[in-house]
């Protein structure tokens, strides 16, 4: 079994220590730092989200498989910056204005990172404005907007309808609990997730 395939299979167990220990052997052989990432950490991470999403993995061992990762993505951050390596797109996520629900927010955010994008976390609470300044500051491809109450939708659907007036700059995508597919597309969303590995794959749809 090759170092990366070490990395990755560690990943997927959750093994903190063990992906640290790896992937700095991986920097000391000299491995290109896009192989470390694509091949060793998000690869794991890669079957960690399909395992997921068919619920053979559940919400505790993908926290501890996204610990896994981001303390490999630790060893190599500092060789990305210099390598030029570039993540794969920026998304912003946050749950909206009247909602303090975060934890399928977060799970998203492991995920989405998992899979080599960067994320902006909004936070819970979160205002239209702060939407909207953060797709100008921070220009991201995909906005990611979360509500867990039936209460808070209306919000969420004020909260696309003020994001649309940028036209084809960013795409939206919503999910929550009492959300679905077709509120989604009532509301003018560019997609629906019904869970955090649905989020990943339609986030790299609509960035493809």
């Amino acid at each position: 079994m090759s170092i990366l395939e070490k990395i990755s299979e560690q990943v997927i167990v959750g093994s903190v220590k063990t992906v640290k220990e790896y992937t700095e052997t991986a920097v000391a052989q000299g491995l290109d730092v896009s192989l470390i990432l694509n091949d060793g950490l998000i690869a794991g991470m890669n079957v960690v989200g399909a395992r997921f999403k068919i619920n053979e993995m559940y919400v505790p061992e993908v926290l501890m498989a996204a610990r896994a990762m981001h303390t490999g993505l630790a060893v190599i951050k500092p060789l990305i910056a210099s390598s030029g390596l570039k993540e794969k797109g920026v998304i912003a996520i946050g749950t909206v204005k009247g909602d303090m629900h975060d934890i399928g927010k977060n799970l998203v955010i492991m995920m989405l990172e998992g899979a080599g994008y960067k994320v902006i976390d909004l936070g819970v609470d979160v205002p239209i404005e702060k939407f909207l300044r953060v797709v100008e500051d921070q220009r991201p491809q995909v906005i990611g907007i979360s509500a867990l109450l039936t209460t808070t939708m209306p919000q969420m659907k004020e909260t696309v309808k003020r994001l649309q007036a940028y036209g084809n700059r960013i795409r939206i995508v919503v999910g929550g609990a009492p959300i679905t597919a077709k509120f989604a597309q009532e509301i003018g969303a560019d997609g629906y997730a019904a869970d955090a590995a649905s989020a990943v794959e339609k986030v790299s749809a609509l960035i493809r």
